[in-house]
C-alpha cells in the first residue's frame, strides 16, 4: 500500500476529503449535499480509466480534479437535479413515465 492510499484511509467525511485536495468550499454547499458530492466523487473516479499505473502524484492530481468536479457540480445544480442517487434516478424515471402532455386533458382543438 502506498503513502497516498494509507492517507485516503484516514479520510471519513466530505470536509476531510476537500481538505486535504485542498479544493476550497462553502460549508453550507457541504452541509445540503456531502453525500451526493461523495457519491459523485466516487462515480467519476470509477469512470476514469487513466488512473491505472499513475504514482502517488499523479493519483493525487486526478483525484483533486475529479474532487473539485464533483462539488463544482452541487455549487450550480442540486442533488435531485443531478440525480446522484439510485433513488433520485427512479423518481426521475416514474415521473417520465406519469408525464400526461397538456393536449390529451384538454382535448383536441376544434
Amino acid at each position: 500500500m502506498s503513502d497516498f492510499t494509507d492517507d485516503l484511509d484516514d479520510l471519513e467525511t466530505a470536509e476531510d476529503f476537500l481538505r486535504f485536495f485542498q479544493v476550497g468550499y462553502d460549508q453550507r454547499v457541504v452541509n445540503v449535499n456531502r453525500l451526493h458530492i461523495l457519491q459523485r466523487f466516487h462515480d467519476y473516479l470509477g469512470a476514469d480509466s487513466g488512473l491505472e499505473g499513475l504514482d502517488d502524484s499523479g493519483m493525487a492530481d486526478r483525484y483533486r480534479v475529479h474532487l473539485e468536479r464533483a462539488y463544482q457540480d452541487f455549487v450550480v445544480s442540486t442533488a435531485i437535479a443531478e440525480k446522484t442517487f439510485k433513488v433520485h434516478k427512479e423518481e426521475a424515471r416514474k415521473m417520465a413515465d406519469r408525464f400526461v402532455p397538456l393536449d390529451s386533458l384538454l382535448g383536441s382543438p376544434v
